[in-house]
């Protein structure tokens, strides 16, 4: 006698439980138990399980198992994979263009040109010598250590995600900051992004696209890279002083000419905030991506894990926290400019 037979049997429901046969295949502990012969039915109260679905299954053999849960999403998932694929596929494609083009471009462009492009985009958004006397020489250490052509890979894929996510990620955080309704709309499913492992954004990516396909990688890093620009950049609106917005008011400025000319302007510390972290995001995603063909420093973590090469491993994680601190110190340097600029 299961634990809960007398549950079903006060409902009334023997005779539907006695018709109904489970499909989903037996768990690996409930099948050990079964050949061991071993008893699972508890001694007392303090022994007895959860009424889970499994637990439930036991009592009424009608009673859907947790197994048959995740089978139903699987099969679900699957019956509208080719409706998905045929909207999303022509959608989608830009982003493998731009993807693909910004890797032929960095990767078939001299590195003579490249590094002083770099430098000079370095020294146009900081007006450092400092820092680009940094990011030269750590440009220079990767390409002494042949980690150039990978960390060329790594900077373009970056480069198109994090523009993307800017392009798109601004005027959502705009409109949020605009309307209450769309903020409360919009703020669970940008909870959702966030504490969602990274893993699982490319479960679903894997079905719907090719492992080929520079879409796949492209559109996972910008669904976990886009949170922090849209947050911050609906923050930034929002706090600008509403004394300000008033005397915009008083001088007759349109809802489009404040936007541009006070709120944007003011909101954009926090904007670059938010890019900030956004790019931060985006290399850290990188990473995770070279497990679906993303290339780059990625490929070189995941050699060192694969094949127990502890040296490709650490060499090419000191590239990836070169990288990161490029980009970092770039950004912060920027925004400190912004932020000087406003006090003045």
């Amino acid at each position: 006698m299961a634990t809960y037979d007398s549950l079903f049997s006060s409902l009334g429901l023997e005779e539907w439980c006695s018709q109904g046969q489970s499909d989903a295949p037996m768990s690996m502990s409930a099948l050990l138990a079964k050949t061991k012969g071993e008893n699972t039915e508890p001694e007392s109260i303090w022994d007895a399980p959860f009424p889970s679905m499994d637990a439930l299954n036991e009592s009424c053999a009608a009673f859907p198992q947790s197994r048959e849960l995740t089978k139903g999403l699987e099969q679900g998932f699957l019956a509208i994979k080719d409706s998905l694929s045929l909207v999303l596929d022509p959608l989608t494609q830009p982003l493998s263009w731009f993807l693909d083009g910004a890797l032929y471009a960095m990767l078939n462009t001299p590195w003579w040109i490249v590094i002083p492009l770099l430098l000079a985009v370095v020294y146009l958004v900081t007006k450092s010598w400092k820092l680009m006397a940094f990011v030269g020489g750590s440009i220079v250490l990767l390409a002494f250590i042949d980690h150039y052509d990978y960390a060329m890979q790594t900077l373009a894929i970056i480069f198109v995600c994090a523009f993307l996510c800017v392009l798109l990620g601004v005027p959502i955080g705009i409109a949020m900051a605009r309307s209450n309704t769309l903020q409360r709309l919009i703020i669970p499913v940008l909870d959702m992004l966030q504490t969602l492992p990274p893993f699982v954004y490319l479960i679903p990516l894997i079905f719907l696209f090719s492992v080929t396909e520079s879409k796949l990688y492209g559109i996972a890093i910008i669904l976990y890279a886009i949170v922090p620009v849209i947050r911050l950049t609906n923050l930034g609106i929002r706090l600008v002083d509403k004394d300000v917005i008033e005397a915009a008011d008083a001088f007759g400025m349109t809802p489009r000419q404040k936007l541009y000319k006070v709120q944007i302007p003011l909101a954009l510390p926090n904007i670059m905030a938010g890019v900030n972290q956004t790019i931060m995001m985006s290399l850290a995603m990188v990473v995770i991506a070279s497990l679906v063909s993303a290339p780059g420093l990625g490929v070189l973590v995941l050699r060192g894990i694969r094949n127990l090469e502890l040296g490709v491993g650490l060499v090419s994680g000191l590239g990836i926290v070169i990288l990161a601190v490029i980009l970092d110190r770039v950004t912060k340097a920027s925004l400190a400019r912004i932020n000087a600029s406003q006090k003045q």
